[in-house]
């Protein structure tokens, strides 16, 4: 996001940067920081406190006024009660498919279920849902040395495709426990430490870093607090 800040600056549009991560936010220099000492994947503080986010919100807008380069803090800090995530995964039903490959096919009558329900997904930057098992197979080679430039990744992009795994396996898994909103962090440990496809990403990302391939290319597959 601070990044993405300076891009709308330039194009003349005000922005205001909610930071999670204070340091990283120093670091790039966007012109305008509410620093905000939240769980990661909480941007606005307190889930389902109106008051509190309306408090977030309105000193971020205060700062809109500002010409000069402005770094403010938010007061409050908000300590992360989150708690493990636990999600039963599919049994597997094609030995012959790599893992990530059988699991993420195993989940699309839960991912169907949860858009159904809700009429919204967040999956679709880059790819389908019936394309994420394609994706997961191309990764599925580069982590076994294959080369990026001879494997072809569907919807080519490696930071949207990883967005739309993620949201997938997140609509998915929220299906299957009820809902019960997970924080960022939690919702991470569980991906990137049990799903197939997690690891898949992690190790397709050492496999791209080790064959130098461009470096936004990797770098910016996983979260930034698993870097």
């Amino acid at each position: 996001m601070s990044t993405l800040a300076h891009v709308f600056e330039a194009a003349g549009m005000s922005t205001v940067v909610l930071a999670s991560m204070a340091d990283v936010a120093r670091k790039i220099h966007p012109p305008r920081v509410l620093a905000c000492e939240f769980p990661l994947g909480r941007p606005l503080g307190k889930p389902a406190d109106v008051a509190f986010q309306r408090q977030v919100l309105n000193q971020a807008f205060a700062m809109l006024h500002a010409t000069e380069p402005v770094f403010e803090h938010f007061p409050e800090v908000v300590a992360s009660d989150e708690m493990p995530m636990a999600c039963a995964l599919p049994p597997r039903d094609d030995p012959h498919a790599p893992a990530s490959v059988d699991e993420a096919r195993g989940l699309i009558s839960a991912y169907r279920r949860a858009v159904s329900r809700k009429g919204v997904t967040s999956v679709g930057r880059a790819l389908t849902p019936e394309q994420i098992p394609d994706a997961l197979d191309a990764l599925h080679q580069w982590a076994n040395g294959a080369s990026w430039k001879d494997v072809p990744l569907p919807g080519k992009n490696t930071v949207a495709v990883c967005h739309d795994i993620r949201a997938y396996y997140l609509e998915a898994a929220l299906e299957l426990v009820g809902d019960l909103a997970p924080g960022g962090r939690a919702f991470d440990a569980w991906f990137y430490e049990v799903t197939e496809a997690g690891q898949t990403i992690l190790a397709a990302r050492r496999a791209l870093k080790a064959q130098e391939a461009p470096f936004p290319f990797w770098f910016y597959m996983v979260a930034g607090h698993l870097e």
